[in-house]
């Protein structure tokens, strides 16, 4: 009888692509079970890898180009356009230009980084004749509520005496007035739909700067000042265009990117995994599999909330699949997942390490997680043998 595994991981931030994630996790499943079928669907959330999973699966291009980086160096970065569409749509991850993974360990204060990077891309969607963009939020090094992004698309930022504002998130503490006479002209033509983490709001306790500035090197204090910066922000934006994007679903996804693109592009929010699924097959692969291995970088109580691993999960639930989840740590409140639907979980850690070591050798590690696995599956598919043949 054949054994079908599906897996559909998720990548490991500053270490592995989900697409080699997959092919390691295939690699321990086949020293387990080789003669299984293994389906693999890396899964794209709006991070990285989401504009190279949506060109990969429609057919479509992928274009290069520099752009300014989250502290302001210049960077190597892309953007593509979806094969097989009716209207030229562009495929945009903001962490091509933001993400956390470009900002040196040295230079991880969110008070400073910017998302101007991610308005180039914009613009250069626009100047290739986009006339749809799909956005990706997520794996995000910056918490400046996309102005930086506004910046690069004509939209002015002011202080009291009508100067611009330095670009980063703590800036915005001084923010008095939006101009939006230069805003570029083409965003009233196209239609710019955001992948986001709906659970991410800008402001309050669950705010984006309370809950990730931490995440992206925010000491206490730095927190405080960027949580005020994002209410000065948002009470600026209301202002100017009268969108109020506060505790708007998704207003915090990127560090507050979300925001700009509601309230300052003209773009709506998505949840990221009902643009994702438009374009994977994940739900077919589900229906063929006897098993499903996901993954991701940390496995916690934050995992419900529109991760990869708990979305995998909730659609192989539906159709009666087991799941199994790796992570490269296991953190406070994990076992929140068993409400949804993962079924067992494990790290890919069997000693302690340092994080550089665990980067370094994540690709070994993850494939000895999966074998590991799937050996312990083995065991149960014998034990119950077993019992069928007893009883």
């Amino acid at each position: 009888m054949s054994f079908t595994v599906l897996v559909a991981p998720s990548g490991f931030k500053e270490s592995l692509s989900a697409d080699e994630a997959a092919d390691c996790i295939e690699k321990g499943v086949r020293r387990a079970f080789p003669d299984a079928i293994v389906l693999k669907a890396p899964m794209a959330d709006g991070g990285e890898g989401f504009t190279r999973a949506l060109v990969k699966a429609t057919g479509g291009t992928l274009h290069h180009l520099t752009v300014t980086g989250p502290v302001n160096d210049p960077v190597e970065a892309h953007f593509g356009f979806l094969g097989g569409c009716s209207e030229p749509t562009a495929v945009i991850e903001m962490a091509a230009a933001a993400g956390l993974s470009l900002v040196p360990r040295s230079k991880r204060n969110p008070c400073l980084t910017t998302s101007h990077g991610v308005g180039e891309l914009v613009r250069a969607a626009l100047d290739h004749g986009a006339r749809r963009i799909l956005l990706g939020c997520g794996d995000s090094g910056i918490n400046d509520g996309g102005a930086g992004m506004a910046e690069a698309l004509g939209i002015r930022l002011l202080d009291n005496e009508g100067d611009l504002l330095p670009r980063g998130g703590a800036a915005l503490t001084d923010l008095a007035a939006i101009d939006l006479s230069g805003r570029d002209p083409r965003l009233d033509s196209v239609r710019i739909d955001a992948a986001v983490n709906w659970h991410n709001v800008l402001l309050g306790e669950r705010g984006v700067a309370r809950v990730f500035g931490p995440q992206k090197g925010a000491t206490p204090e730095q927190v405080e000042v960027l949580a005020a910066a994002m209410e000065t922000y948002a009470a600026g934006i209301l202002r100017a265009t009268g969108a109020e994007v506060g505790m708007a679903p998704g207003s915090g996804a990127s560090g507050g990117l979300g925001a700009a693109i509601l309230g300052l592009l003209g773009g709506k929010l998505h949840s990221r995994y009902d643009i994702v699924m438009q374009y994977l097959e994940l739900d077919r692969f589900i229906e063929e599999a006897d098993l499903v291995i996901t993954a991701e970088g940390s496995l916690d109580g934050q995992t419900p909330f529109g991760k990869v691993p708990a979305e995998v999960a909730h659609r192989a639930k539906r159709a009666g699949v087991p799941v199994i989840a790796l992570a490269g740590t296991i953190g406070e409140g994990v076992r929140l997942n068993f409400e949804h639907g993962i079924d067992a979980f494990a790290s890919i850690l069997s000693r302690p390490c340092s994080l550089e070591d665990a980067i370094s050798s994540a690709p070994k590690l993850l494939a000895h997680a999966a074998e590991d696995a799937a050996r312990m599956v083995m065991v149960g598919m014998s034990l119950r043998n077993r019992l069928e043949k007893a009883a």
